[in-house]
């Protein structure tokens, strides 16, 4: 066993220390600059010179506490130091002795640690002699392998009797990890660190011996790979010479390129690409590049066509088959394939649907390759902000792929395909490229012929697939690319619509999916209905599709549970509630009178038209104006407009000249924690803000939309239609809306416009004449009342119904 001196505790001036281990009689430079640190020095310049030196545990910590600074460091004497003109100090210590930290404490402005010292007195001399000879001898050898360590330099330093200056020496000198060093420190006995590092340098050397035998493996592979280069050319060479014509993959793979027909420009790359391969080695990674390209420009179909059906007889059923309604989409699919009967080339069309979700946008297309006979093929776009998603990666990059546009055309086998691109307003972009840029090549019938993708480095011609686009809103779609595009929209559904898709197309499917015959489980329309009333609210039909489903499956648990295989039932209105549970929506005018400060607006959203409730109250205060809702810029300003407005007619509504001074507002649009914007609620919000000063009631059967000016006239606004779908659906009978807006009721389906009262208003007199329950006072009213729409009647400004119309 190894003896030690009694414990020696001192004081020394401390400075952690950052990325080093200090060992004793080891010399290291290195820099202060933290002020306790440079404080820390001069204290111990004063005194003896001696410092105390421990390591930090985390070398990015500027202020370093106790729990922070490894508990064994090293007592170092100060050789020699030197002020940088940065301020800081550059220090050169020699170790001195291990220590272990007892206290630390603050001095003046400095670190002062209290350590406890021991110093080896005698060993076991037999075990260190032997100990010491295999240490030296081990780092012989480590010193041999590695070139990095100056053997010579080290061991004249190291040249002594005592194992603990020997190892330490070699200690400091370890290309080990900083823990590793720190462990080392930390180990007091000399035996047993002499023990640990001898482990160490035999990992040290293991590790350099296997590198060393991948090494001379790497090399080994290289040289086998240049001998079969050299052996195959030899084979080529000898069966040259014997006039053998056995098939090989290169003959196989130029008769695929005959038989491809590709344009000149393509098959001179293919030809050109083949020559190329032949004298590559098999194993290389350049030929299975090549292979790969080859492969691809075979495949594509340069010559294929879809035999193409121009029946439009059957391409009419087809879509009304697969679709209710949407007569404008399907009048335009068929005005198409009439075209193409005539015109032998015709021009590619480029189609845009835009609509919100549910409404069979994406179906669509479907429906019109499986009219016109073509394969059909689909990209999603949602979130690709990679221009190579559309381009392609050229073949310099590893593992470079053609874009998706190529891709699909391989997959769908035809050039003539029907191809929708889903989704193309949830494109974005970002460093790698604007992916809707690289569309306006692929959507301009003028340019697709030459489609140019990066990967094939060749002309593809695109102009007789027949492209059609999907998108829920157009303001994202940028500018050129929706030039490019005949953009048809889609609008939400109405009620008996939805009654009538849900029985010819939702649920025949929803019963052959849930296992359920036509004869065991029937609906009523009153079931139906309720459930596009009490548990849908939405332009599509989606949710009506789930909550169908959900219906079959708990009958279909029903007939499996009481092995019921005769079951028979009819749903209707009261067991869909029982399904179903509680209803997840309630008509929002039912039970509900009229009240002061609450009008009914009408808005448009991605999803469709959405009734838009307003609140107003006022109370004593300053004049102060309180908007809430989440509402955007423009809505604000709509709302300030409104105010401003109904302060320069304070007189005519019976208010004080004074009244925004003495009283606050607050405008308060519920479903706070949805974002609104835009002006078309201008015309709600002033009249919320009437009735809240003139305590009127607001009618509830009224719903409104309109922007205001601060002279009170009413400007036109946009998403008419589905607007007043929104207030059908929610029961609402009494519309108004702007005079400007009365050419856009045509679009509006009959079955709905029958069902309203539609008032057609200029100013914002009228608006408040017909939405408050009691008139105003107005001494100023013009005798010019709104105008009534009644639906067959032909009003100024309104084209007649019965003409066509051209879009």
């Amino acid at each position: 066993m190894t003896s030690f001196e009694a414990k020696e505790v001192a004081r020394y001036p401390m400075v952690p220390i950052r990325d080093v281990v200090v060992f004793p009689y080891m010399m290291v430079p290195f820099v202060i600059g933290r002020p306790s640190s440079v404080l820390a020095l001069e204290k111990a310049l004063q005194g003896d010179k001696k410092i105390y030196l421990a390591t930090q545990l985390d070398a990015s910590v500027d202020d370093p506490k106790p729990k922070d600074i490894y508990s064994v460091g090293t007592i170092a004497n100060i050789v020699q130091s030197l002020r940088l003109p940065d301020g800081n100090i550059k220090v050169l210590v020699e170790g001195v002795q291990r220590a272990r930290t007892l206290n630390i404490t603050m001095g003046e402005g400095y670190v002062l640690a209290e350590v406890e010292a021991e110093k080896v007195l005698v060993g076991a001399r037999a075990k260190e002699s032997v100990l010491t000879k295999r240490l030296n001898n081990l780092f012989e050898q480590f010193a041999k392998l590695n070139p990095n360590i100056n053997y010579d330099t080290i061991m004249q330093a190291a040249r002594s009797t005592d194992p603990d200056r020997l190892a330490d020496t070699i200690a400091a000198n370890l290309p080990v990890s900083l823990e590793e060093k720190q462990t080392l420190l930390e180990i007091f006995d000399p035996v047993e660190r002499i023990e640990k590092i001898n482990e160490l340098i035999e990992v040290e050397i293991e590790k350099i011996k296997m590198d060393k035998n991948i090494q001379g493996r790497v090399r080994k592979q290289m040289e086998k790979a240049q001998r079969e280069y050299y052996l195959n050319e030899k084979i080529k060479a000898i069966q040259k010479e014997l006039g053998r014509s056995e098939k090989s993959e290169i003959d196989e793979l130029k008769k695929k390129v005959e038989d491809a027909h590709m344009p000149k420009d393509a098959y001179d790359k293919a030809v050109k690409e083949i020559q190329r391969l032949e004298i590559m080695p098999p194993m290389s990674a350049e030929s299975t590049v090549s292979r790969t390209y080859l492969d691809w420009l075979i495949a594509m179909p340069w010559d294929k066509r879809s035999r193409e059906v121009k029946d439009l007889k059957r391409a009419e059923q087809v879509l009304e088959e697969d679709h209710y309604g949407l007569d404008k989409v399907k009048e335009r699919i068929l005005e198409f394939l009439a075209v193409r009967s005539l015109v032998r080339k015709p021009q590619g069309s480029i189609l845009c649907f835009v609509g919100p979700p549910g409404v069979g946008k994406t179906s669509l297309g479907k429906s019109i390759a499986r009219a016109t006979g073509r394969k059909f093929v689909r990209l999603s776009l949602g979130g690709v902000r990679d221009e190579a998603e559309i381009r392609g990666h050229r073949r310099t990059y590893i593992g470079a792929l053609p874009g998706q546009i190529i891709q699909m055309m391989k997959k769908a086998g035809t050039r003539n395909a029907v191809f929708v691109l889903d989704e193309v307003d949830k494109m974005s972009m970002d460093f790698r490229g604007d992916p809707s840029a690289a569309l306006l090549e692929v959507l301009d019938p003028e340019q697709n012929h030459a489609f140019l993708d990066h990967y094939l480095d060749t002309e593809f011609d695109l102009s007789s697939v027949m492209f059609i686009a999907t998108a829920n809103v157009l303001h994202s779609i940028p500018r050129a690319l929706q030039d490019r595009m005949e953009v048809i929209h889609l609008s939400g559904y109405t009620e008996l619509e939805k009654l009538n898709i849900a029985k010819k197309f939702l649920v025949p499917k929803q019963l052959k999916a849930q296992g359920v015959t036509a004869e065991q489980l029937t609906f009523t329309d009153e079931a139906v209905l309720e459930v596009i009333r009490s548990f849908t609210r939405e332009s599509g039909v989606r949710q009506l599709e789930r909550e169908i489903a959900n219906i079959c499956r708990k009958v279909v648990r029903k007939i499996v549970t009481n092995d019921e295989r005769n079951f028979r039932q009819q749903v209707d209105a009261d067991e869909v509630r029982q399904y179903l549970g509680i209803p997840k929506f309630r008509p929002q005018l039912a039970n509900r009178s009229s009240e002061v400060g609450l009008a009914t607006g009408l808005a448009w959203t991605d999803v469709g038209g959405e009734v838009l409730m307003t609140e107003a109250t006022s109370m004593e205060g300053k004049g102060d104006l309180t908007l809430t809702g989440k509402l955007g810029e423009v809505m604000q300003e709509s709302a300030k407009a409104a105010i401003s407005y109904v302060r320069s007619r304070a007189s005519l509504y019976g208010l004080t000249k004074d009244f925004y001074k003495l009283l606050d507002l607050h405008v308060h649009i519920p479903e706070g924690a949805i974002p609104k914007d835009g002006p078309s609620a201008g015309i709600t919000m002033a009249t919320t803000i009437v009735s809240a000063l003139t305590k009127i009631p607001v009618r509830k059967d009224v719903a409104m939309t309109g922007e205001i000016t601060l002279r009170g006239k009413v400007l036109p606004i946009g998403g008419v239609k589905e607007k007043l779908l929104a207030a059908h659906r929610a029961g609402i009978t009494r519309i108004i809306l702007p005079k400007e807006n009365e050419k856009d009721l045509r679009d509006i389906p009959p079955a709905v416009l029958e069902q309203l009262t539609i008032h057609l208003v200029e100013t914002m007199d009228e608006v408040l004449d017909l939405s408050l329950e009691k008139p105003l006072n107005l001494a100023m009213l013009k005798e010019k009342k709104s105008e009534e729409y009644t639906p067959g009647v032909e009003h100024k400004n309104l084209p007649n119904p019965n003409e066509s119309i051209t879009h």
